[in-house]
């Protein structure tokens, strides 16, 4: 299961949009995979932290919204001196937006990803893994722009994965498990949302469970509990079974 219970990744984000930026750290604190053991929206208080943390406590990934780093040499200054202070971290840019000088510009200065906020979503914790396989990842809406790019990095760039699909879950199931699973939200509440009942509500979540155990052959450590598998696989990438 990708390192489950052998991974330990810290990781630290820097996004300038704070609701963004919180979403990403609910999403990584449900995989075990990863740690976030800083975020920010302040570039200044992103290089005090990297200053003062001891060698042993620098991350192993940087999460950075690269849409507002600035211009072209903004960005190279500031991603260079990421890379000369963490040389070992893996660096992924989120954009909302496709910018092909900006792909090619993190592209060249060997940047491990490069991912739109609106397809890599919930699945960033998968993200994150996967790019340790490849010399460079993309999601599929940059995947348009490699064709007329010379950079031969975002050419030859791996494409993440679609989510796992799970073709017995009915759109209800699958907005329960959303509100009551990713949201964290209580049952009665999702109920009122869904305007139904607790009872039904339940019985969402207990089917909508047994389909998401049913599509993945994997094994857990012990003590994880049904909610956190439950949010693994219904984030899982399509052919992480591929890559166990």
């Amino acid at each position: 299961m990708l390192g489950i219970g052998t991974i330990n990744l810290k990781v630290v984000v820097l996004d300038t949009d704070y609701y963004a930026m919180q979403a990403i750290n609910s999403y990584l604190a449900w995989d075990r995979r990863t740690r976030v053991t800083f975020m920010t929206t302040e570039i200044d208080a992103f290089w005090a932290y990297l200053n003062e943390i001891p060698i042993a406590e620098l991350p192993d990934v940087i999460i950075i919204d690269a849409d507002h780093l600035g211009d072209s040499r903004q960005v190279r200054e500031v991603i260079g001196r990421m890379m000369r202070i963490v040389p070992k971290a893996l660096l992924i840019c989120l954009a909302q937006a496709i910018h092909t000088q900006l792909l090619d510009t993190v592209a060249a200065l060997g940047v491990r990803a490069f991912l739109l906020k609106q397809e890599v979503k919930m699945q960033i914790a998968w993200a994150i893994v996967y790019a340790l396989d490849y010399n460079f990842l993309i999601t599929p809406g940059i995947a348009h722009l490699s064709k007329s790019t010379h950079n031969k990095r975002v050419y030859d760039a791996a494409i993440l994965p679609d989510q796992r699909e799970y073709p017995e879950m009915t759109d209800r199931i699958r907005q329960a498990i959303r509100l009551c699973v990713i949201e964290g939200m209580p049952a009665h509440l999702a109920a009122d949302e869904m305007g139904i009942s607790l009872h039904t509500v339940r019985g969402y979540i207990k089917d909508g469970y047994r389909i998401l155990e049913s599509y993945d052959q994997q094994e857990y450590p012990t003590d994880m509990t049904p909610q956190e598998r439950a949010f693994m696989r219904f984030t899982a990438l399509a052919i992480d079974e591929k890559k166990s």
